[in-house]
């Protein structure tokens, strides 16, 4: 078999929660994350003995009709403590970065964890409460940045034919039952 077909097709999608309520909608800026053709010797510097497929950043955004909690829920299929499976074998890391309610910097925290830190991965079933001086926040608009970051070990591209290898993930806004104050304005 020729060298032609010895690669692979990598595909990653983000789903959007449809289990939102009607007066907040989700929107994620690249919602299927293709990242093409690839061959081993394009790919950049793993780490364990696992291959990177680079880093790709999508735009998250939550906007509401009136002032809402703003917390959102990561699903899919665990790749242990690596974060999301990819393929057969292989991870990709989810971390949130720059989360912002009605233009003020958040924290995002995990149910019942502390904040998360940067470059911390995100991991499948878990909720993330934005907060701000320690307590939950409302509002209308919630952005932030999700930077993707796909592993394949080695063996991987020992294929015969081109294969297509996807990993998946929902992202839900989650109405939330707790008490929440509304974001400060920026000017306080």
């Amino acid at each position: 078999m020729g060298n032609h077909s010895r690669c692979l097709l990598f595909v990653m999608a983000l789903l959007v929660g449809e289990a939102s309520s009607a007066t907040c909608q989700l929107a994620l800026s690249q919602p299927r994350v293709d990242y093409g053709v690839l061959r081993l010797g394009q790919l950049l510097d793993g780490h364990a003995g696992a291959q990177s497929l680079g880093r790709r950043t999508v735009l998250l955004n939550v906007v509401c009709v009136d002032p809402a909690p703003m917390a959102l829920r990561f699903s899919g299929l665990p790749a242990g403590g690596l974060g999301f499976r990819f393929g057969g074998d292989g991870a990709f890391a989810l971390n949130i970065r720059r989360a912002r309610v009605d233009g003020r910097s958040v924290d995002l925290v995990a149910e019942g964890a502390q904040a998360i830190a940067a470059g911390e991965r995100l991991m499948p079933g878990q909720v993330l409460i934005a907060r701000a001086a320690g307590v939950p926040v409302a509002g209308r608009r919630l952005s932030a940045e999700l930077e993707i970051d796909p592993y394949l070990p080695q063996g991987a591209f020992s294929v015969r034919r081109e294969t297509t290898l996807q990993g998946q993930v929902q992202v839900e806004w989650v109405p939330l039952g707790v008490s929440i104050s509304p974001a400060v304005p920026l000017s306080q």
